[in-house]
């Protein structure tokens, strides 16, 4: 099959990107059109502009091999539609997340009551754990102190998983009896 080029010459010969005479020849033939189509997608020019060039340079560096110059073309309105789209869905997903952080009011008034109410709710927990049999202790200040996971408690203190599971289990079913559910305070 011939297809007809930009100089008006007939070719059925393959054009590989990779080839620095071929690249030109695909550059000069659709980088407009692929400035004109991105920048309809994204509005805006620079970020249009590096899109097109982006999709062409994909082609280089992949030294893709097309049939003809339109199949090219088509490639590249393909990788330079999908892009923009791509960038778009990007630039709201940061949009969103700026407004989030610029507009949620992160700051926390914390009152005399409340560091009361926090201090107590500690020395309640650290007396608790104290009543714990030692075993029950050492896992779950392993476990939520030191922030170790079953696997890693179990090698430090020489039981199996499981063990570490059943006594986690037990030793915070045991604290909430010690406690009481209603009686420690959680911020909230």
């Amino acid at each position: 099959m011939f297809n007809k080029l930009d100089e008006g010459k007939l070719t059925s010969e393959a054009i590989n990107a990779g080839d620095p005479a071929d690249f030109k020849k695909i550059y000069d033939a659709s980088m407009q059109m692929l400035f004109k189509i991105a920048f309809r997608v994204v509005n805006d020019e620079e970020a249009a502009e590096d899109l097109a060039h982006d999709s062409l340079i994909k082609a280089n560096e992949k030294a893709l091999v097309f049939p003809s110059l339109n199949d090219a073309k088509y490639w590249l309105i393909r990788v330079v539609k999908n892009a923009s789209l791509n960038y778009i869905k990007r630039k709201n997903r940061e949009k969103k997340a700026y407004e989030k952080v610029l507009y949620s009011d992160t700051r926390k008034v914390e009152s005399g009551e409340t560091d009361l109410l926090k201090q107590e709710s500690i020395n309640k927990a650290r007396e608790a754990l104290k009543k714990l049999p030692q075993n029950l202790q050492d896992v779950l200040m392993l476990r939520e102190y030191a922030d170790l996971n079953y696997k890693e408690i179990g090698r430090v203190l020489g039981i199996t998983e499981g063990n570490v599971k059943v006594r986690i289990f037990r030793a915070r079913e045991q604290l909430v009896k010690i406690i009481g559910e209603d009686n420690v305070f959680l911020p909230e």
